[in-house]
């Protein structure tokens, strides 16, 4: 048999024709840096069991790379679920669901004959466990669609009922465990051997399930409690269960059915609810005097700023924006990262000395010069923009660092109060599969620069993970510090997003750097039946990104 000629690391190699990418990983694990998890081949991602083929370049992708990260959790969640069915039996499981990330955990709930307890858990660890030690096969299979529906109509897997009903695909892969079949979105670990690190703790009704990350894969990631997040994510996803909008299936139905303009309305005037609970808090905490609003990329700060301060009027107050960023330092004086970029997501990079010395004058009923920063020659700028507080005043002010107590240090606490924006997405592919909230806020963003700033797709993501970076140096740490959170994210945003955002991702070419991105981006979407934005109020948070707005965004 003909021997397949490979490039590793530059190198040609030869191995037997049948030989699989697992092979060569093993050959190769002494000489990179984390667990070799998939391999790239010619520039596309690839799963281990694949045959090799000739003449091909072969990279390898570890769990401390991002996407191997992602691989690694979705093996390690196959390995719980397939552990709990094992320990317990389908007859006794009523629904097991990964909701949400918290911190670095995932945290799960549970329906079952049999209560949750730290008994239960362990015998699942062990199971788990046994699984690793047996280094047993993740097997992928790929069966025609309307087979598929029947299957997981078997195995009492409704949400992938509903989800494979508006697939047009005519054939559908699904994994199997030991005899365990499940659907997963994105691509699989070879075998349960590299999943090692791992554990399981009890958390308010469900439980989590701790993974390491990238910085250090050799134990699970330090555990940091979110009280505040979990309570919000939480709210979020019982009342989509409540509407019957658990997962992406229930959705589309709802637009199947013709009742996706009363679900619009409905949403909508929830967050108008909630901003409303927000303003009252504001005035009935008294004495406050700064509204210090912080969250990351493409959360709807501006839209909600606007709509929070026609809130606080209905109440007898009088709100004045102030966008943090104008208060940047001067282009020549902004720090620069280790590349020698400028550092715009830093503290350093504002003027927090002149901040904290306009705001105190302001807190003493004095009037004050407000600068305006100009990004096009990167200064700021005087243009006679005064103001002065008087009773019943109050700044609304936006910003990345609005949370960090260095930026608003000389400023009683009193008279600060502090909100945490997100777009906290509610809806799940199915019960097992999450949508991530960065997925949510790229889309979002993709769309808005290319209509805002003529930022094509491809730039967009090539800047994104610098803008992640940002976050969770200068965002997350302090979200747990705010007076309240607000979930920006709206069931429906996705189908209607969809039709803005994909023939931008489809501009992007196949050899460019950013297309893993755009078509994994382009696959997911696959999912949401579109909808059109016309029934969409002109307030509405999406309007941030599509346009259309009441608002200048």
């Amino acid at each position: 048999m003909a021997d397949c000629k490979v490039n590793v690391f530059g190198v040609t190699v030869e191995y037997e024709q049948g030989s699989t990418y697992a092979e060569i990983a093993e050959d190769y694990k002494e000489k990179v840096d984390g667990d070799i998890i998939l391999v790239m081949v010619n520039g596309k991602l690839c799963e281990l069991h694949k045959k090799i083929q000739d003449g091909v370049k072969v990279e390898f992708v570890t769990t401390k790379d991002s996407v191997g990260n992602d691989t690694y959790v979705r093996g390690a969640i196959f390995l719980m679920l397939r552990a709990f069915y094992g320990v317990l039996g389908r007859e006794k499981i009523k629904r097991i669901s990964v909701e949400h990330t918290l911190g670095k955990a995932i945290y799960c709930d549970y329906e079952g004959k049999e209560p949750l307890s730290n008994e239960l858990l362990a015998k699942v660890k062990r199971e788990m466990q046994d699984l690793v030690d047996r280094n047993l096969p993740i097997i992928k299979k790929s069966i025609p669609t309307a087979e598929a529906v029947k299957m997981f109509k078997d195995l009492g897997m409704n949400d992938k009922v509903e989800l494979f009903k508006y697939r047009s695909a005519s054939s559908t892969n699904y994994y199997e465990l030991d005899g365990f079949k499940d659907y997963f979105y994105g691509y699989m670990p070879a075998s349960t051997g590299i999943l090692k690190v791992f554990d399981l703790q009890l958390y308010e009704e469900g439980f989590l399930l701790l993974l390491p990350d990238t910085s250090d894969t050799t134990k699970v990631a330090d555990y940091d409690d979110r009280p505040l997040l979990f309570k919000t994510q939480h709210e979020a996803n019982e009342w989509g269960r409540i509407m019957g909008l658990g997962c992406v299936g229930d959705l589309n139905e709802q637009i199947c059915n013709g009742n996706i303009e009363d679900m619009i309305l409905v949403q909508e005037a929830l967050q108008e609810k909630r901003i409303g609970d927000i303003a009252e808090q504001i005035k009935s905490r008294g004495g406050v005097k700064f509204v210090m609003i912080a969250g990351p990329s493409s959360s709807g700060k501006t839209s909600f700023s606007h709509r929070l301060s026609i809130q606080l009027r209905t109440l007898g107050l009088r709100p004045h924006p102030v966008a943090l960023d104008n208060y940047f330092k001067n282009r020549e004086d902004t720090p620069k990262d280790e590349n020698g970029n400028y550092n715009f997501e830093c503290l350093e990079a504002i003027d927090v000395e002149g901040f904290n010395k306009d705001m105190l004058a302001l807190l003493k009923g004095e009037t004050v010069q407000m600068p305006t920063f100009n990004f096009k020659i990167g200064r700021r700028e005087y243009k006679g923009n005064t103001l002065k507080l008087e009773d019943g005043d109050i700044l609304v002010l936006e910003g990345i660092h609005g949370l960090n107590d260095a930026l608003s240090y000389s400023l009683p606490k009193e008279s600060k109060f502090k909100i945490y924006i997100s777009a906290l997405t509610q809806l799940n592919i199915d019960e097992h599969n999450r949508i991530p909230t960065t997925t949510t806020r790229l889309i979002r963003r993709i769309v808005r620069d290319a209509r805002t700033r003529g930022t094509s797709a491809q730039g967009t993501i090539a800047m994104w993970y610098s803008v992640r970076r940002g976050e969770e140096e200068n965002i997350f740490p302090f979200q747990e510090q705010a007076d309240c959170m607000f979930n920006s994210a709206l069931v429906y945003e996705l189908a209607v997003l969809k039709q803005y955002v994909e023939p931008l991702l489809f501009g992007i070419k196949e050899d460019d750097p950013e297309y893993l991105e755009a078509n994994k981006l382009l696959k997911f979407l696959k999912y949401f039946l579109g909808i059109s934005s016309e029934g969409i109020p002109h307030n509405s948070i999406v309007r941030e990104f599509i346009g259309g707005s009441v608002f200048p965004v």
